[in-house]
């Protein structure tokens, strides 16, 4: 048996290839849209993928079956999926063989109500599963959100009470050597409390998992309802098309733009993104540029402040802008319409931007009450305190909630260390028409420090 883990860590996502030496075939389970890597590892292990499986219409990123389906692959679900697509629908319980190793579907419906997991067993004869994928249904160190569907019509108690079934009743009754790898791990929005483990084992989540420890049904269901954190724009988007027919990836070379073209990008809506670090952009960037670097969660923060079907122009280094690409198509935004460097644009265009360190704005603060403060971290991270009188507003929230955002003679936004701020203050600038914003060097985790300098006898 081959079972290779393929991590990508700007998205939290986990997707696996799984063989059998002995037959030579292959199964891919959630792959990314970049299908080359598992092409590649499948070609030298001398595999042939014949079948992509999905554990569930994704929300976080566009998977790549219908790149796998130009290849030759079939594409399977659970049997409760409706796809536009030819599509293999796999009923609870049915087995896939691929020679000696074989896949057990099992219907785990909570997270989504297709949702599936799979049971791997080394041979056809073994009494035991090796090993379980579990898509979204478990995680390491928690369980999936059931809230993600609400906006469809669905109840997130309902499904709610389906993910506790399902752990309760298919999950947990593998034995505790059972090895679980998930789908995705800490930094995803798929849930709360994610681990930074990618994989681990029936036994310990049974015995550490703080979710699944709570064996009342109603206990469970408050618990997993209440305080998700707030899902990013473009997961909509993402899990409706994930059972659409769509276009293929696309790779050809990005053209340069012109003033004239970008002019024209922006006036159709569209928006200009920098993918340069803070600091750099801060130097001098195209007016009304926001500014997502590469270094952070670069897809997911885009797909938080940019619609899914604004055209986008990408700005930074030639070898920036090929990976932003990538990952832009690997949650659905094709609609990168070219290019810009800096250095090429006219001078006039290009603006520089104040940020604000600590000791600044402590200052400001003492002297000046008409500061105003937004706070963009995501709601569990207040408790690890805020600056006084800040108004808070999560960075994925923020296009929604503009209207909120507090006035005054200047803004100084903040996050807990300063890459999510710097996309905040220049969503602003682009929306806010004269506004004022600066965002805090280093964010809250340098504001604390400063505050613990003051405070030192």
């Amino acid at each position: 048996m081959i079972l290779k883990q393929y991590y990508l860590q700007c998205l939290s996502q986990a997707s696996y290839l799984i063989g059998d030496e002995t037959s030579g075939r292959a199964v891919v389970v959630d792959p990314r849209r970049d299908i080359e890597e598992y092409l590649r590892d499948a070609a030298r292990l001398e595999l042939c993928i014949e079948l992509v499986l999905e554990t569930h219409f994704h929300a976080d990123f566009l998977s790549g079956h219908l790149e796998f389906a130009q290849v030759g692959a079939e594409i399977g679900f659970g049997s409760h999926a409706h796809t536009e697509f030819p599509a293999r629908l796999f009923d609870d319980g049915e087995h896939y063989s691929l020679g000696e190793v074989t896949l057990e579907v099992l219907h785990t419906p909570g997270h989504t109500p297709e949702a599936i997991s799979i049971a791997i067993y080394e041979t056809s004869e073994s009494d035991h599963p090796h090993a379980v994928l579990t898509g979204d249904t478990l995680f390491v160190g928690d369980v999936g959100r059931p809230d993600l569907l609400v906006s469809a019509g669905w109840s997130k108690i309902e499904l709610a009470g389906m993910l506790f079934d399902s752990i309760h009743e298919k999950l947990l009754s593998l034995p505790d050597e059972t090895i679980v790898y998930p789908a995705h791990g800490a930094g995803s929005a798929c849930g709360k409390n994610l681990s930074n483990e990618t994989w681990s084992t029936i036994g310990v989540q049974r015995s550490e998992n703080q979710s699944v420890r709570i064996r009342d049904r109603d206990e469970f269901i408050e618990s997993i309802t209440e305080g998700q954190p707030a899902q990013p724009m473009y997961f909509a988007y993402d899990a409706e098309l994930n059972g659409k027919v769509r276009p293929i990836r696309e790779q050809g070379q990005l053209k340069n733009l012109t003033a004239k073209q970008i002019k024209s990008v922006i006036e159709d809506g569209g928006a200009v993104l920098d993918v340069r670090d803070p600091e750099i952009y801060a130097l001098g960037h195209l007016l009304g540029s926001i500014n997502i670097g590469l270094d952070g969660r670069f897809a997911e923060f885009a797909g938080s402040v940019i619609d899914p079907a604004a055209p986008i122009v990408l700005c930074g280094a030639e070898k920036q802008i090929v990976e932003a690409r990538t990952r832009l198509s690997r949650i659905g935004y094709d609609q990168v319409r070219g290019a810009v460097l800096v250095e090429d644009c006219d001078p006039a265009a290009v603006n520089r931007t104040n940020r604000m360190t600590p000791s600044k704005l402590e200052t400001l603060l003492k002297n000046n009450s008409s500061i105003s403060i937004l706070d963009v971290r995501n709601a569990g991270e207040i408790c690890d305190g805020f600056i006084e009188g800040s108004t808070h507003i999560p960075l994925s929230s923020l296009t929604r909630r503009i209207s909120e955002v507090p006035s005054g003679s200047e803004l100084v936004v903040y996050c807990a260390g300063g890459y999510r701020s710097s996309i905040a203050a220049s969503l602003l600038r682009s929306v806010i028409p004269h506004i004022r914003v600066s965002d805090l060097v280093g964010g809250f985790s340098a504001w604390s420090e400063q505050v613990q300098i003051d405070q030192a006898p």
